[in-house]
C-alpha cells in the first residue's frame, strides 16, 4: 500500500493541488478566465448590495456555482480530449453535457440576481 498523506499534511497537500487547479483552469481555459473576470466584480457587488445575509449568499453563491460548474467542465473535457482525438458519440455527449451544466448555471445566476435586483427596485 503506498504511504499517503494523512492528517494536516493531507489538507496541506490538497490545498497546494487546488491551487494548481486554478492556477492551470486560468491559464488553458479562456472562459475560466472571462467567468473570473466576472466573479471579481460581482462578488464584492453582491456583498455591497445584498439586503441581509440571505440575499449575500445567493448573489455570492450564485457566482461561486459558475466557477464549480466551469471548473468540472474543463476537467470532463480534459479527460475526454485525453483519451482520444477522434470523435466518438460519447465523447461529444459528455462535452455536451458538461457544456449544458455550466449553461444552466448562468441562467441560476442571472435569475438570481434578476430576482433579487427586482425585490429592491420594486
Amino acid at each position: 500500500m503506498k504511504n499517503e498523506a494523512r492528517g494536516l499534511r493531507r489538507l496541506y497537500n490538497a490545498f497546494f493541488y487546488s491551487m494548481a487547479g486554478f492556477k492551470s483552469a486560468f491559464y488553458h481555459e479562456e472562459a475560466f478566465r472571462q467567468e473570473v473576470i466576472i466573479a471579481l466584480i460581482f462578488i464584492p457587488l453582491g456583498l455591497l448590495i445584498g439586503s441581509g445575509p440571505i440575499e449575500k449568499i445567493l448573489l455570492v453563491g450564485s457566482v461561486l456555482l459558475v466557477l464549480i460548474v466551469e471548473l468540472l467542465n474543463s476537467g470532463i473535457e480534459a479527460v475526454v480530449d485525453r483519451v482520444g482525438a477522434e470523435y466518438h458519440e460519447l465523447a461529444k455527449r459528455a462535452k455536451d453535457y458538461g457544456s449544458a451544466a455550466v449553461l444552466l448555471s448562468l441562467v441560476n445566476l442571472t435569475v438570481v440576481w434578476v430576482f433579487l435586483m427586482l425585490k429592491q427596485w420594486v
